[in-house]
């Protein structure tokens, strides 16, 4: 699914016209990009998390020559996808969470 059919489902499903979606989904990506840079997480429940990682710097090989090179660190983004999307993808259902065990009570002399 590319961007185009993406707004023409969420256009379908909320009944909102193409435009309108169009820059409600283009207002999304710009929030979420714009917090991600400045280090800042997004968290969606249940679909995932957008966040930066930093990678080290380390060498690489040149896959024509094998010769080694220097790749430099980086700050790159990371999506870490939720419970209810990992359910929903592998076809199982989500575990609900089950309540906290309450501490027996103590009797106090």
């Amino acid at each position: 699914m590319n961007k185009s059919e993406l707004v023409e489902a969420l256009a379908a499903r909320t009944k909102l016209s193409k435009a309108a979606t169009g820059d409600a989904l283009d207002a999304l990506i710009e929030i979420i990009t714009t917090a991600v840079a400045k280090g800042d997480d997004v968290a969606l429940v249940g679909f995932g998390t957008f966040k930066s990682a930093k990678r080290a710097a380390r060498t690489g090989r040149n896959p024509q020559t094998g010769a080694a090179l220097k790749i430099a660190a980086a700050t790159v983004p990371k999506f870490t996808a939720g419970a209810t999307f990992k359910a929903a993808v592998s076809g199982k259902k989500a575990a609900a969470k089950k309540p906290a065990a309450k501490k027996p009570a103590t009797k106090k002399k």
